[in-house]
């Protein structure tokens, strides 16, 4: 080996060896604008894109982190969806179940929680997109309704933050019949005269926006926020047709009269609170 050779080689591994290495993770790219942005800067913003305002999709301790007072207190938590069907598909709902809740996957698709907004007493639900797409199942619907026959016995407020995929295809009908169980149940609190918040967060489809998520007596949604039964691209195959600009996107729809505000996440909590004070002034 020549000592040319041997020199250069001692020269590159020197140079390997200054090389600062730059741990994952750092850094995340916006999905709407592409930038690289600084990953704690978003600690700082809420998750949201601080060169153009995208919302990144966050999860249920940040959310209720974000929304609610510290304090909070879990309700329901007990309650875990079976395999009344036997479903198999590609895999078997049973192994599924098994492998979220061996993951701490224990909550199902929902938590609901008693605390409060700003010293407002409320009943909260917030969605879990990380159990099977946040989809709606038995035990979804029933954690829905206890959150509601419990703001009725708070005389409180009730909050749903609704993202999902739609109805659990896995549970089959039973999936479906929450749809109306939740709505016949919010119509309770319509007749008690007690407010009913709808949060839409993307996605929120299916089955769950053709019920419950639809029906408050405020809808707020967060920017940009995919909101409708089926994708448009199911809907352009369907029609043969090229959608409107925006479709099924929470400004889209405030324009068109389904949803009633589009709140930016780091103003959700003061704007929650200011509808608390407007509708329960008594609360305070």
């Amino acid at each position: 080996m020549s000592s040319w050779f041997v020199k250069k080689r001692l020269q590159k591994t020197a140079v390997e060896e200054k090389t600062v290495r730059v741990p994952e993770g750092l850094w995340i790219k916006c999905e709407a604008c592409k930038e690289l942005i600084y990953r704690k800067e978003l600690v700082n913003t809420h998750n949201v894109c601080p060169k153009c305002g995208y919302h990144f999709r966050i999860g249920v301790e940040e959310r209720l982190e974000n929304l609610l007072d510290s304090g909070w207190t879990e309700l329901f938590g007990n309650l875990r969806s079976a395999d009344p069907l036997g479903f198999v598909a590609m895999k078997s709902y049973k192994d599924q179940l098994k492998k979220l809740e061996d993951e701490g996957q224990t909550e199902d698709a929902v938590i609901v929680v008693e605390g409060a907004v700003s010293g407002h007493p409320v009943v909260a639900a917030i969605m879990n997109f990380d159990f099977l797409a946040a989809s709606m199942g038995s035990v979804v619907g029933e954690k829905l309704r206890l959150g509601v026959e419990r703001a009725l016995e708070k005389q409180c407020a009730y909050i749903i933050v609704s993202c999902s995929g739609g109805a659990r295809m896995q549970e089959g009908t039973l999936s479906l019949m929450q749809m109306a169980k939740v709505s016949a149940a919010l119509a309770k609190l319509d007749k008690a005269g007690l407010p009913y918040l709808s949060i839409l967060t993307d996605p929120t489809t299916g089955g769950v926006s053709a019920s419950y998520a639809m029906l408050g007596d405020l809808n707020i949604a967060e920017p940009k926020a995919l909101i409708g039964f089926a994708g448009p691209r199911v809907i352009e195959q369907t029609i043969k047709q090229s959608l409107p600009e925006g479709f099924q996107r929470s400004e889209f729809l405030q324009a068109h009269g389904m949803v009633d505000k589009v709140v930016n996440r780091d103003h959700l909590k003061d704007f929650i609170t200011a509808c608390l004070a407007w509708m329960m002034p008594s609360a305070t």
